[in-house]
């Protein structure tokens, strides 16, 4: 057995995976009060938008998925928000924009996170409105231990909330300039905000499923609503340098539900994997599994299989570029995509030697539509780690969150929470949160996949994932890290699948991605034959990978991926994994 940073967790009552602690013993303690996963994810998520305003927030997109025991059915939950009915190409270049900015008004889309986890527990869940919303509201009023990467994104935008953005000044930069990491940090007005939501929600009586679904009306066709309308008049400072009012309006929300869905899925390696489908990248990681099942990958870190990965990857994220995008709007060739006989040509073209080339393919003969703005290149520095965040007055690049549960009855819920990132958009005036920047994956030049299009969802890069044996749920699993999800949780499933590592195992071990690929976000970084890989990959092999023609970054060990995991092992035992990097994530369980 290999040394691991913690033990994998083994039990049988629940488990809780996530990244950050609190959240874990958050959602725990639901199961340990009788809610079922769906509760407790949703009361961890919530108490995330809290925690990791930096990350996440309350304001921000949810994708999810579940398995529901009773029914024996995987499904996807969309908590990924659409652009609002005034987000057009004109609407961009008519004020001189070809790329849609990563901050400020402008980049914000409708809020999905909140919709989504109600929608979630009125359909799924067991628990009252007031007791899902406990700890989030607890945690905002009477504080919580502010991490280090949080404080050091307030210090970074501090100037930009003290000049321009005094909402955000006021909810964070109120304690101040001295925060220390761990000191308490409270959000009174995020705690307002859900004391008010579960007020006007439990007013009217009735059951709770209808408690519920009043919390959804009052977020998204009352009180909140009405507040976003009249801030997204109010023009303000973005990435730009210049002052812009925002497109998203109250008949937005109020015209948006969150959308229930079939999984995208593949088999592999004796499992069926499970991913959202293409309006977000989901299923990137299925094309990569599906052509990794005709190479040889290698040994466990080896040179061999980090090439084989990265390669496969470039190819996969090319088709991304070239035909990903909301189905609802255009036809996604995903049966042609998944299909294995397009797996084994496009396997084909990985070689001994590093592509400088990106090689989207033709699935059923489509051609890829490409803008030529992908081709410039614009140099990723550092290792990054994927979401954009804001430092000063220009964007780079931040993180996301991730969660995952386990309950006693095989209930199991995987789910990504992310957007409303305080660097990125200002604090709604009085209500503690800020807006999702999701618009920025748009394109602005028109008959793309992903151009952006009223009522349209941006090709989002969150990704949670399932696994399941014959139909029954195995793994839920994922990661923060915006393009790098669907990289960093590739060789993890593959040191768990093929190479039968234990959870905790493949979770610590030595993890890799490229930047070939055109970034998602603002301002589109595309670094031809980069890959950043962690030091403890060992000399030897990062010196392979250099003659192999990779423009290789070191990143230091202990630096990529934030993997958590919980599931339900073939002899009915619960196990969960959390990662070492970061030094905030846990699993909890019994």
């Amino acid at each position: 057995m290999r040394f691991t940073t913690r033990p994998e967790l083994v039990g049988t009552f629940g488990m809780v995976a996530s990244t950050h602690w609190l959240v874990s013993a958050a959602g725990m303690s639901v199961l340990e009060e009788g809610g079922n996963a769906f509760d407790a994810a949703a009361a961890a998520g919530l108490l995330m938008h809290v925690v990791e305003p930096h990350l996440n927030g309350l304001g921000g997109d949810t994708p999810i998925m579940g398995f529901d025991a009773k029914s024996g059915t995987p499904w996807v939950l969309c908590g990924q928000g659409p652009a609002p009915a005034a987000a057009t190409g004109t609407a961009f270049t008519d004020l001189g924009l070809d790329v849609i900015p990563g901050t400020g008004h402008l980049a914000a889309v409708v809020p999905g996170s909140f919709g989504a986890w109600m929608s979630m527990i009125e359909r799924h869940g067991t628990l009252p409105l007031e007791r899902i919303t406990r700890f989030a509201i607890e945690y905002a009023r009477h504080g919580y231990p502010l991490i280090p990467d949080a404080i050091a994104a307030i210090d970074a935008v501090a100037e930009l909330f003290a000049a321009h953005w005094p909402s955000s000044a006021e909810v964070y930069l109120g304690s101040g300039p001295d925060l220390a990491a761990g000191a308490r940090f409270r959000n009174p007005h995020l705690a307002n905000t859900l004391e008010r939501i579960v007020a006007e929600a439990t007013a009217g009586g009735g059951s709770r499923e209808a408690v519920i679904a009043r919390a959804r009306d009052v977020f998204y066709r009352g009180f909140i609503a009405e507040r976003i309308d009249a801030f997204m008049r109010q023009p303000v400072r973005d990435v730009t340098g210049e002052d812009h009012a925002g497109l998203l309006t109250g008949d937005d929300l109020a015209r948006w539900e969150p959308s229930w869905e079939s999984p995208m899925t593949i088999d592999f390696a004796g499992v069926t994997v499970a991913k959202t489908g293409p309006w977000g990248q989901g299923p990137v990681m299925l094309q990569q599994l599906a052509m990794l099942a005709h190479q040889d990958i290698g040994r466990p870190g080896s040179a061999q299989m980090v090439h084989t990965v990265a390669e496969t990857a470039k190819l996969a994220f090319a088709d991304r570029e070239a035909f990903y995008g909301d189905p609802d709007f255009i036809d996604v060739p995903m049966q042609h995509l998944l299909s294995d006989e397009y797996a084994r040509e496009r396997a084909k073209l990985v070689t001994p030697q590093a592509s400088a080339e990106l090689r989207p393919g033709t699935p059923g003969g489509r051609e890829p539509q490409l803008s030529p703005e992908i081709f410039r290149e614009r140099a990723v520095g550092g290792a990054g780690t994927g979401e954009p965040t804001v430092r000063s007055m220009g964007a780079v690049r931040g993180d996301t969150c991730h969660l995952d549960v386990v309950d006693r009855w095989g209930n199991v819920v995987a789910a990504t929470p992310s957007g409303g990132w305080l660097q990125s958009s200002p604090v709604i005036p009085g209500l503690g949160f800020s807006l999702p920047t999701r618009a920025q994956m748009f394109w602005v030049e028109p008959g793309l996949p992903n151009s952006i299009a009223p009522g349209k969802r941006p090709r989002t890069t969150l990704s949670p994932g399932m696994l399941l044996r014959d139909g029954a749920p195995y793994l839920a699993f994922g990661t923060p890290g915006g393009d790098q999800q669907d990289q960093w949780t590739v060789p993890f499933l593959l040191n768990l699948l093929v190479h039968k590592m234990n959870l905790q195992e493949a979770i610590d071990a030595a993890t890799w991605h490229s930047t070939h690929m055109p970034s998602s976000f603002f301002p589109r970084s595309f670094t031809p034959l980069g890959l950043v890989a962690e030091a403890s990959l060992g000399a030897d092999v990062l010196n392979d990978l250099r003659a192999r023609g990779h423009r290789l970054t070191e990143a230091g060990p202990w630096t990529l991926g934030r993997i958590s995991a919980a599931g339900i092992r073939d002899d009915g035992m619960l196990i969960a994994a959390s990662n070492a990097r970061g030094m905030q994530g846990y699993a909890a369980g019994r």
